[in-house]
């Protein structure tokens, strides 16, 4: 799929790796809606790369619809990159007693159920489209995590939800493969994000310091790299794809 004057959706894309996704779609000549809740940041990004900001709760259907149909407005939707998400940690059983319920069901809701709910309403509009040389009409990419395989201690509702990112991948590849469409998914190692540099510099250095090769934090531009190149590569499909250094999570 060729980048150039295709539309492309990117939740998240204020800040972190949705960040560095929508600033390479745009140098590569794609035209970019900014779906986020972070309404000055995405407003000051979309206008950086000439693109458009639509605030997004992912897990919203009239949010998610608004999003589908500025983009649509734009020209051919071509593209979803889910990297919208919040990563709270919490044990099980802790000091002041269970998992609060709340925090579960957020997690899953937002990270999860919020996937899905951009995943179907891109994909709807999309099976609308002309099918490219390849026959392709769509590619839809998702933002899971190491976690979903190697969950630490506080982990087990952000490890569920991106879980559960991994789990549908391919069903959702199978439904599509009708219509044209590619499904994808993305399980990041340990990222320079800002949910991660809200920790004390010793924990991002000690972070970097277990990534096997290359010892460092990975950064929206290497996320932003293996995005292209699933847009590119039509024989990627139904995959889930670790870009993690070699990296395994220690329980803590």
């Amino acid at each position: 799929m060729e980048i150039k004057g295709k539309v492309f959706i990117v939740t998240g894309g204020a800040s972190g790796l949705g960040e560095g996704t929508a600033r390479m779609l745009a140098s590569a000549g794609g035209l970019v809606v900014i779906a986020d809740m972070q309404a000055d940041k995405g407003e000051a990004v979309a206008r950086e790369i000439g693109g458009r900001f639509v605030r997004c709760d992912v897990s919203s259907e009239a949010d998610g619809q608004a999003v589908v149909a500025a983009a649509v407005s734009m020209g051919k939707l071509m593209g979803l990159v889910n990297c919208a998400g919040i990563a709270p940690a919490e044990k099980t059983v802790g000091k002041n007693g269970a998992h609060a319920l709340a925090s579960f069901t957020k997690t899953i809701t937002v990270n999860l159920i919020g996937s899905f709910n951009m995943i179907r309403l891109a994909a709807e509009a999309m099976c609308k489209n002309e099918p490219e040389a390849t026959g392709e009409r769509g590619v839809m990419i998702s933002t899971a995590s190491v976690a979903a395989y190697d969950g630490q201690i506080g982990q087990a509702a952000y490890s569920a939800s991106k879980g559960g990112i991994v789990g549908m991948t391919l069903p959702i590849a199978r439904d599509l493969a009708r219509n044209g469409i590619r499904n994808m998914t993305i399980a990041p190692g340990i990222f320079g994000t800002p949910m991660l540099f809200g920790m004390p510099q010793e924990v991002q250095d000690a972070l970097a310091a277990g990534v096997p090769f290359p010892s460092r934090l990975g950064t929206p531009q290497d996320y932003a790299k293996l995005v292209r190149h699933i847009f590119e590569n039509d024989m990627l499909n139904g995959e889930v794809i670790r870009l993690d250094g070699a990296i395994r999570l220690a329980p803590k």
